[in-house]
């Protein structure tokens, strides 16, 4: 079977558990999330940022999930990151953090400020230093919206390309249609940083016992769960269309990783009905069309989605783009062939350069090539 070599929009890195504590200046690091195990193994109760709340830990089947992650060599790993990708067939890939999926539980905006910074120079160091294949997002608070813009200011002059956003703010900041925001999209288009928003972060009330990602129980809970995670980089894209962020900034570029992709059609075509039919109602007024903004400015990457190729050849959104999700169990890792070629074989050339090449080059044009045949991809991976 001929490999299939792609670029990847969405994957992840597993930092040390004590980047923060080990970093930080003592008054900063006690602050920092940490955890103290029952002597049972049941329970465990969690510190963070003056707070302290206990949590079941999972055991069965929700326990071999959480570990899932941990599983491919290169997941933690920099030196065995780049084997992994090779055998996969993934050429380049966007990635995403870990720690700072804690970053909605944090109440004091020095502490998640000073914390980030360490998370932004660790990983620029480790991740993009160490091959150029590699595309880290950077982080910033979004508790505070003036540490927000300095961050990025800073991690764009370090070179960094783009920006985790969760699909929510902080709960104790205003949401993305917000005025507040404009300052921030204003430093990202200036400095020509891509948006990455992912799929599945948005706050989580901790304190109350609530988990990452769980929003139903009982019969048919676990795939209520996973698809429930979609909807938030949804609303996100609905947000800043609607509230006439990216009509503003015409250069700013919105990344939804792992969301699919034939969301995008729906979602242009249901907000032109309403700027349509409800137009008395409707500010502020926009100077484009949302669906020739979503269409220009929107990327979504996808993938198992088999629509999602549809996506692009039947509906003209051309702004699709292959993602592995690499190192997580929902990914691509262990069978990344086996799914390209499901999905590609017999599509268009043109097509299939688009989603599995074009697109991803297009946010990052920095990043090497791909080599056009397959013995210059086997020299270069020498």
């Amino acid at each position: 079977m001929e490999k299939i070599w792609a670029n990847s929009g969405d994957s992840h890195f597993l930092e040390p558990e004590s980047l923060w504590r080990d970093s930080l200046p003592p008054r900063l690091a006690e602050l920092v999330p940490r955890s103290e195990k029952d002597a049972d193994g049941q329970w465990e109760t969690v510190h963070i940022d003056g707070m302290s709340f206990r949590r079941k830990l999972p055991t069965g089947k929700a326990k071999e999930f959480t570990e899932a992650s941990s599983r491919a060599p290169g997941a933690a790993d920099i030196v065995k990151r780049i084997p992994d990708l090779d055998q996969e067939g993934i050429w380049s890939e966007l990635v995403f953090p870990s720690l700072g999926m804690w970053s909605s539980s944090f109440r004091t905006p020095e502490v998640l400020r000073e914390a980030l910074k360490v998370s932004n120079d660790w990983a620029y160091e480790t991740i993009d230093k160490y091959n150029p294949r590699l595309v880290s997002t950077a982080q910033v608070s979004t508790l505070d919206i003036g540490d927000a813009v300095a961050e990025l200011e800073r991690c764009a002059e370090m070179g960094y390309k783009a920006v985790f956003m969760p699909v929510t703010p902080h709960p104790l900041q205003k949401d993305y249609n917000q005025d507040d925001w404009e300052p921030f999209w204003a430093a990202a288009e200036a400095a020509n940083i891509v948006l990455a928003f992912h799929i599945g972060t948005d706050p989580i009330d901790l304190s109350k016992g609530g988990s990452a990602g769980v929003v139903y129980r009982g019969p048919g809970g676990a795939v209520l769960n996973y698809t429930e995670t979609t909807f938030g980089g949804q609303r996100a894209v609905m947000k800043m269309v609607a509230c006439g962020a990216l009509d503003r900034h015409e250069n700013l570029k919105v990344l939804v990783s792992e969301g699919g992709a034939t969301w995008v059609p729906f979602v242009a075509d249901r907000m032109m009905e309403g700027y349509r039919q409800h137009a008395m109602a409707v500010r502020p007024k926009l100077k484009r069309e949302p669906k020739e903004i979503i269409y220009s400015q929107v990327y979504a990457s996808f993938q198992h989605d088999e629509s999602a190729i549809a996506a692009c050849t039947a509906m003209g959104f051309n702004n699709v783009m292959w993602g592995s999700d690499y190192p997580h169990m929902e990914g691509t890792y262990g069978h990344t062939q086996e799914t390209l070629h499901h999905l590609f074989d017999g599509v268009d050339p043109k097509v299939k350069e688009r989603i599995t090449v074009g697109a991803f080059r297009e946010l990052f044009p920095d990043v090497p090539e791909l080599p056009r045949t397959t013995d210059a991809t086997n020299a270069a991976l020498v």
